[in-house]
C-alpha cells in the first residue's frame, strides 16, 4: 500500500531550476491538462512519493491514486488529462514501438537540456545537492 495520500488532482513535477523545462511546463499549462504542473523544488516530495534524485532525473507524474510515472510516460499521462487531440497524442506515446522511441527521445532531451535554448549549467542532470 502506498504511503501517498489521495489527491484531488494529479501532479506533474518538473525541474524549476531549468529554463528549458520551465518553458516546456508553460506550454503544457496552455494545453490545459487537468493536473497541477509544479517545480519539484517547491513540492513536498515525501508526500508525493518521489525522491529528489527521481525528480531531478526526469519529469514525474503522480496520479491521484499515488501512481508515479516518469519521463515520456509522465508526459503521456499529463497529455491524457487534456483535450481530445492531446489525449490521443498521449496514448500514442505509449504504443508498442513508439514508446521505445519516445523513451529514447525523452532521455536524449533530458540529458542535454542544459544545451537547449534557455538551458543553463544548472539544468544538467546530476546530484541535486550539487545543483542548489
Amino acid at each position: 500500500m502506498s504511503h501517498v495520500s489521495a489527491r484531488e488532482r494529479p501532479v506533474l513535477l518538473y525541474d524549476g531550476d531549468c529554463a528549458f523545462c520551465t518553458r516546456c511546463a508553460g506550454v503544457l499549462e496552455r494545453i490545459g491538462p487537468a493536473a497541477e504542473i509544479v517545480p519539484w523544488q517547491f513540492s513536498d516530495l515525501d508526500e508525493l512519493g518521489v525522491t529528489a534524485e527521481q525528480a531531478s532525473d526526469a519529469v514525474q507524474w503522480v496520479g491521484t491514486d499515488g501512481t508515479v510515472r516518469s519521463g515520456h510516460e509522465a508526459i503521456a499521462a499529463v497529455l491524457g488529462t487534456a483535450g481530445r487531440i492531446w489525449r490521443a497524442v498521449g496514448r500514442s506515446l505509449l504504443l508498442p514501438g513508439v514508446s521505445w522511441i519516445a523513451a529514447k527521445a525523452y532521455r536524449l532531451v533530458a540529458d542535454n537540456r542544459y544545451r537547449l535554448p534557455g538551458g543553463t549549467p544548472a539544468c544538467a542532470v546530476g546530484d541535486p545537492a550539487q545543483r542548489r
